[in-house]
């Protein structure tokens, strides 16, 4: 299988761009819990070769977590942003999506002077004044540029987590298994629970049910 490449970061960097951020999100599709991004910018190529880096959908649960520990080890310019249910439901997912990239970008230390962000939408507008990187979003980034790739890691895993602390806390919708997404278990749960603190009130399978719904009015 190949691996995503170096090329973009490469060519930004020749280009006069000191870091260059690899920047990606996970949790567009589910019906509950927050969207999270994740941007990280790797020290060369060689980090993410060796460690075998690649788009976060194509490892197990296990290579994800074990990837996860050694990206956080090899840099200190990594940062995870959140952007949860309620805020979801306010500005549509879309933007909440690119609320949380540029929210992971700006907490960057020291920040980027260009990302490369997974997609064909760019989060420049979401950044706060005075921070503007040079942005190029990448289509099926995070299987062509290996910084992206590893951002989907750190996101999905960082993500992941969120899910199974929560399923904790609201038991019986099985949050640790499917995440939120909605797998046949999910929706009959929310058929039988109704639905819950952490749920997308404007998304198809949730806000069917929000009328009526017998919603816990604290978490237990």
């Amino acid at each position: 299988m190949e691996l995503p490449s170096y090329e973009h970061e490469a060519t930004l960097i020749a280009q006069g761009f000191v870091r260059v951020a690899g920047v990606d999100e996970a949790g567009r599709g589910p019906l509950a819990g927050p969207v999270v991004a994740a941007a990280i910018v790797l020290p060369d190529d060689a980090v993410a070769r060796s460690l075998g880096v690649r788009d976060s959908k194509q490892l197990s649960a296990l290579q994800r977590d074990e990837l996860y520990d050694a990206l956080i080890e090899r840099t200190s310019a990594w940062a995870t942003a959140r952007v949860d249910p309620n805020e979801i439901d306010r500005i549509n997912i879309l933007q909440a999506s690119l609320l949380a990239m540029a929210n992971a970008v700006a907490q960057l230390e020291p920040r980027p002077s260009a990302a490369l962000v997974d997609g064909n939408r760019s989060p420049a507008h979401h950044f706060p004044d005075g921070f503007a990187p040079q942005v190029i979003t990448v289509v099926r980034g995070d299987q062509r540029s290996v910084s992206i790739a590893a951002a989907s890691i750190l996101a999905k895993v960082t993500r992941d987590r969120i899910m199974e602390a929560y399923d904790a806390e609201y038991p019986g919708y099985g949050f640790a298994s499917h995440k939120g997404y909605p797998s046949p278990s999910h929706r009959r749960a929310i058929e039988t629970l109704g639905v819950c603190p952490i749920h997308r009130r404007t998304f198809r399978g949730v806000r069917e049910f929000c009328e009526n719904a017998h919603e816990p009015s604290s978490r237990r």
